[in-house]
């Protein structure tokens, strides 16, 4: 059988710049949590997206969960979040026991909907925050969100996990909101092997969470903690692969644009095929090229016609409102997430993929479509 083609692996730079900052720190036996490469990192990524500051974390996870907790967020309040996402951006809304309200997707974005999530806003005056997500690189409609969220005096968060590297009208994506949130783990455009960013212009706040993530330890000789701390700093180490991986971001965006690009000209001809939407504002880093079917191929029957050629393919998030653990919260919309996740397939985007790779897919696709 023929090589695994894979959805999105990790992809070390050619010129080692991980290994040298790896290697620093086992030269110096800097090796244990914080050091010069958690400085480094977070600096360095505050520099690139041009915000303010930053803190290094274990995850995106634990970056959503101390934005959270960055915000106020108490038990009972109420958090807005997008329902078409993975689980760990709602996960963190129950860590600090508030109550998730979903709020569906548009088609011209795939993302949060200004319009239902005004309705949600006017049925729960009293929400804390707004979690939008911008999903495989496409940014949310940001203009019309980051104003209501003005209006209503509300606090946004973006999870930002699968879009570093996308712009809105020239602004990275989290940087729009209050607080912004990046992941590393192994699948993203770059990756720490596991890892995640807090970025804000907020300076305190970021201080905060800092003091947090570091088990809430207080300044004195002893071990005092007058607040519940969290174990969630970056190590020394998985900052130095982040700050080498950091310098082919750029590349890896102009890579996934183009494997984009490539799937999108190779299949045109299957009017059965829409490709996510590329609005005129957002510059998008194509984190995973995804599709939407009509007609009689179901994306189960790709998955599956791709998986006898050893290629992997996944469908779309699962919306939160059908998940059996989120399915008891309120859900604002029409469903439109529902049918992106019934017809929705994302396709493998690899960065390390080549045309002969992505030529296997292409004519796996066909394939199917010509013997449906």
């Amino acid at each position: 059988m023929e090589k695994k083609i894979l959805l999105s692996s990790p992809h070390m730079s050619a010129e080692g710049y991980e290994q040298e900052y790896v290697k620093e720190a086992f030269d110096t036996n800097w090796v244990a949590p914080l050091g010069p490469n958690v400085n480094g990192f977070e600096n360095e990524i505050a520099v690139k997206v041009g915000i303010g500051h930053a803190a290094a974390l274990v995850s995106g996870t634990a970056a959503i969960h101390m934005a959270l907790k960055a915000a106020g967020v108490k038990e009972g309040d109420i958090v807005l979040c997008q329902s078409l996402t993975f689980s760990a951006t709602a996960n963190p809304i129950i860590y600090e026991k508030a109550i998730p309200v979903f709020v569906d997707s548009d088609y011209e974005t795939w993302n949060m909907s200004p319009k239902f999530l005004e309705e949600a806003l006017i049925k729960y005056p009293n929400t804390k925050v707004v979690l939008v997500v911008h999903l495989y690189g496409l940014s949310a409609d940001m203009d019309k969100i980051v104003a209501l969220c003005k209006k209503h005096n509300v606090t946004l968060i973006e999870d930002a996990a699968e879009s570093l590297g996308t712009t809105f009208k020239g602004r990275y994506t989290g940087t729009l909101g209050d607080y912004g949130i990046f992941s590393f783990n192994g699948n993203k455009i770059i990756t720490t092997s596991g890892g995640g960013m807090l970025v804000s212009n907020n300076a305190e706040r970021i201080q905060k969470v800092r003091f947090w993530s570091t088990q809430a330890r207080n300044q004195a000789r002893h071990y005092q903690h007058s607040e519940l701390g969290y174990n969630y700093r970056m190590s020394n180490v998985v900052a130095g692969i982040g700050r080498g991986q950091l310098k082919v971001l750029d590349q890896r965006v102009e890579k996934k644009r183009q494997i984009y690009q490539y799937y999108k000209e190779s299949l045109k001809d299957i009017k059965e095929i829409e490709f996510m939407p590329m609005n005129d504002w957002n510059y998008s880093n194509c984190w995973l090229t995804s599709i939407t079917l009509k007609g009689k191929v179901t994306p189960v029957d790709l998955i599956i016609a791709l998986e006898k050629e050893n290629i992997e393919s996944r469908p779309l998030w699962k919306p939160m409102h059908l998940q059996p653990f989120f399915e008891k919260y309120d859900f604002i919309g029409d469903r439109t997430s529902d049918d992106l996740f019934n017809r929705g397939l994302c396709l493998p985007s690899d960065s390390k993929m080549t045309i002969e790779e992505q030529n296997r897919v292409i004519k796996a696709i066909k394939e199917v479509f010509k013997n449906a």
